[in-house]
């Protein structure tokens, strides 16, 4: 296997768990609130939360900071060393870097993660996570 060929894997590889983490930031808030008001215990999982919390805490300090996302930068990295500057590469850069990646202000985003952040908080006080302790 040709370096350039193993190095647009390996980009390739790191957007799509780039894009795995989005989605799971994303869709978990409406599956907590669904959960929430269905009785779904498992959306109360303290490990859920606090993953789902740690996950949009990077990304709105992250756009506060006007900080590159550092999977973003290896992605970008790996490109680099490919020669392979846009997401014309493969299948998956294509569709999940057109998904992940638009163009907006940095500071649209960062106003948009931290009102979406505000409602992963509000859900914390709203839908609160079951403790292992108050099983």
């Amino acid at each position: 296997m040709a370096p350039e060929t193993l190095y647009l894997l390996v980009a390739d590889v790191i957007l799509l768990v780039h894009a795995c983490i989005v989605f799971f930031v994303v869709l978990a808030m409406p599956l907590i609130i669904v959960g929430g008001l269905r009785g779904w215990n498992w959306v109360r999982n303290p490990w859920f939360r606090w993953t789902h919390l740690l996950g949009i805490s990077v990304v709105v300090l992250q756009a506060w900071l006007g900080k590159l996302c550092l999977l973003t930068a290896w992605e970008m990295h790996f490109r680099r060393l490919a020669a392979d500057t846009t997401y014309q590469g493969s299948f998956i850069a294509h569709w999940i870097g057109t998904l992940l990646y638009y163009d907006a202000p940095l500071w649209v985003l960062g106003v948009l993660y931290t009102l979406f952040g505000a409602a992963v908080l509000f859900a914390w006080y709203w839908i609160r996570p079951q403790w292992f302790g108050n099983r």
